[in-house]
């Protein structure tokens, strides 16, 4: 088993269920003319975030780090008429190219994008009330993961679900000497979920477009 046969695996799969339209294909196109960083989640991974709002009925989420607003478009389209998406994203060029992609996509009166560093605008989004939410989905930088899942724990209730991104970091994770910053966020918070009594979660590892990785999920008791 190598990279190869994960990928057209994949391809497979996104063949058979999650057929792009012209707003996802765009948002992607936005990317490559953008010069944005091509790290979204994948097809697969979008329609699989997507089955999750709606298994737990979502009508508020919460996204922490947009990029060019592909995941939230996945996500936002699992929401109701009257449902509402709050993304966070830090670059202004990024906010920029999501908006127009949203827009695109017909969900500007669901999707709200702030602007500004997540951990300075989680705690506003506290003390507005702009909680609880129903889902959060945490995929922006790893370093202070931990403080994106205590602030996400505060905007929750009982039953809110709780997903994290690219926690495996192609398994580099086992290695208690890794220099990279990303890798010891992601292995930070990690630790910190599992000892959280708050919740219920686990990690799935993820093969595929976005090579070795995985997701954590976690159900707020």
């Amino acid at each position: 088993m190598d990279l190869k046969i994960f990928g057209a695996v994949d391809d497979y799969i996104t063949g058979l269920f999650e057929q792009e339209d012209s707003s996802l294909a765009a948002t992607e196109q936005s990317i490559k003319e953008s010069n944005i960083p091509r790290i979204s989640i994948s097809p697969n991974q979008g329609k699989f975030l997507q089955m999750l709002a709606r298994l737990c009925h979502a009508k508020k989420i919460l996204e922490i780090g947009t990029l060019a607003g592909y995941s939230t478009i996945w996500l936002a389209r699992a929401l109701p008429e009257d449902g509402k998406l709050i993304t966070l994203e830090y670059e202004p060029l990024h906010a920029r190219v999501a908006q127009k992609n949203i827009d695109h996509a017909g969900l500007g009166s669901i999707v709200e994008i702030r602007e500004g560093k997540g951990i300075d605008l989680l705690p506003k989004l506290v003390e507005e009330g702009a909680g609880p939410f129903d889902m959060i989905f945490i995929d922006a930088d790893k370093p202070p993961y931990k403080e994106y899942f205590d602030w996400s724990l505060k905007l929750s209730r009982p039953g809110s679900l709780i997903v994290a991104d690219n926690v495996i970091r192609e398994g580099k994770v086992l290695n208690d000497k890794s220099p990279d910053e990303m890798v010891a966020g992601v292995k930070r918070f990690n630790a910190a979920l599992a000892a959280n009594p708050a919740v219920t979660a686990t990690i799935i590892q993820t093969v595929g477009a976005k090579e070795h990785d995985g997701m954590a999920l976690a159900i707020v008791k």
